[in-house]
């Protein structure tokens, strides 16, 4: 036992607190020097007081810089304790958007006015109607003698050749391609409310994960800053979660802003104030099978209501080129024409008897144009039309080439959705939730760093988001499949719970 200390040298606190090994012999001399009883209190308390200190000077300088993200968790926490607004689901938005929407209007009321130009291309031109006075003198306006008459002349033109067919052949496809395009502005609009909305749903989703996020987060941060207190933590694991905090509010805030834009979006689609509420969007039930790609395409080629009116528009340009090539011939005129003579017609204009009988006449006339201007006029007419039939056919060869591929694209994204949307849900999610529960057990009792805990909550976190942006991608494979077949894939009458 040494003179100046109470404990034997291979047992002193102060000689093996910082060593944790007794001290040698050699070194009793320095011992002495250091296992004053004053001294040891001092070593003994100096670092319960450092952390003392060192846990409320973070704590201090942190209480200003984090008042605003304190305040945004507030904030956020205050919106997400609301009660559950009413859904919204998909059937309903279809239903309005195609009932309200310009678009809709605008396409029918161009239908109806090719519609009606059917009738009229298809009747001869109004006949003419002429009455004349011949051979009057002036200044008395007196019929002359034996010259003067009067007469009344009926023109009717009379196209040959099946121009008027012709026409209103053109006519009648053109009205069906306008029509058609009626259901074609339909299914687009469908199709793009559909996205809409699942952009709505993804971000309403994706929020809600991100709050539930957060206050996962802020759970960690307190036993980040219990544990740091009794020092078994370190002060950067406390940091580390204020800062991840942040980024999620960040990110809460920036998912609140696209859901209001997808809310505006929404609303101008359904003919609304941009800034008008809407309830929560609900995801309809998916088809548990997906249609054979082949079955698809050809559907697609039957009832895309784009290649329908694409087909009606050749049938036009093609009757509008054969109507072009009969252009040369002529159009008959024929013309009745009855003129009187004498008699009460002189005494009906000067008031005195003639003295004489009254002539009667009649004419028949006909005539037929002559095509003098055929180089510049008729010829050109048919290269116009046979340049517009031409148009109409590539035109049709390209929707088809465009619809087949944004088909398969459609159809590829559908297929690829859903089988992560499956693999995220039976096996990734389970298993990183399950590592996270695990990280937050293990980091309780020192087994695993603060990091190894943060980076598997905020996995957990992507992979939410990731599988609700699946979900979204699925729903819009499915609008745009839907657009471009013609045919309602996904039932509405059934919303999932």
């Amino acid at each position: 036992m040494n003179a100046d200390c109470t404990e034997p040298v291979t047992t002193c606190i102060m000689c093996t607190m910082n060593t944790g090994v007794a001290m040698p012999s050699a070194f009793r001399r320095e011992h002495r020097a250091y296992c004053h009883y004053p001294f040891i209190l001092v070593r003994i308390l100096a670092p319960s007081v450092a952390l003392v200190l060192s846990v409320a000077a973070p704590v201090a300088g942190q209480s200003r810089s984090g008042d605003a993200v304190r305040e945004m968790v507030r904030a956020t926490a205050r919106e997400a304790s609301q009660p559950p607004a009413e859904q919204l689901s998909l059937a309903q938005v279809l239903a309005e958007v195609t009932r309200v929407n310009p678009r809709v209007a605008a396409a029918d009321a161009q239908a109806r006015a090719a519609a009606a130009r059917v009738s009229s291309v298809t009747r001869p031109p109004d006949p003419q109607l002429q009455f004349g006075f011949m051979n009057y003198s002036l200044p008395g306006l007196a019929p002359m003698p034996v010259l003067g008459m009067a007469q009344v002349q009926l023109m009717q033109m009379l196209p040959l050749g099946g121009k008027l067919r012709f026409a209103g052949k053109a006519a009648s496809a053109s009205a069906a391609a306008a029509k058609a395009r009626v259901s074609n502005v339909v299914w687009e609009l469908r199709s793009q409310t559909a996205m809409v909305f699942y952009d709505l749903y993804a971000a309403h989703q994706q929020l809600a994960v991100a709050r539930e996020t957060l206050r996962l987060l802020q759970d960690i941060a307190r036993t980040a800053e219990a544990m740091y207190r009794v020092g078994e933590g370190r002060q950067t694991d406390v940091l580390r979660a204020q800062v991840e905090i942040a980024r999620m509010v960040e990110d809460t805030v920036r998912m609140q802003a696209m859901r209001e834009a997808m809310t505006a979006r929404l609303n101008a689609l359904l003919d609304r104030d941009v800034d008008d509420a809407l309830h929560v969007p609900l995801l309809p039930d998916f088809p548990d099978s997906i249609p054979p790609r082949r079955w698809l395409d050809s559907l697609a080629d039957r009832e895309r209501p784009m290649i329908r009116a694409g087909q009606d528009e050749l049938r036009a340009a093609e009757a509008s080129e054969r109507l072009a090539h009969r252009e040369l011939l002529p159009d008959l005129q024929v013309g009745l024409q009855y003129g009187q003579r004498g008699g009460s017609m002189a005494e009906a204009t000067t008031g005195e008897p003639m003295g004489r009988t009254t002539d009667r006449m009649g004419s028949l006339m006909i005539g037929a144009t002559v095509p003098i201007f055929a180089r510049s006029r008729q010829l050109r007419m048919r290269e116009e039309a046979g340049a517009m039939s031409r148009m109409a056919r590539a035109d049709l060869l390209a929707m088809r080439a465009d619809t087949r591929g944004r088909l398969g694209e459609a159809f590829a994204a559908l297929g690829r959705a859903r089988r992560l949307a499956v693999l995220y849900r039976t096996t990734i999610l389970p298993q990183a939730e399950a590592t996270v529960a695990s990280a937050l057990a293990a980091y309780r009792v020192g087994s695993v760093d603060f990091m190894t805990l943060l980076d598997s909550r905020m996995t957990v976190n992507r992979y939410r988001e990731e599988l609700v942006t699946l979900e979204s991608d699925e729903g819009k494979a499915w609008a745009e499949l839907e657009m471009l077949t013609g045919r309602v894939l996904v039932p509405m009458t059934k919303e999932a719970p």
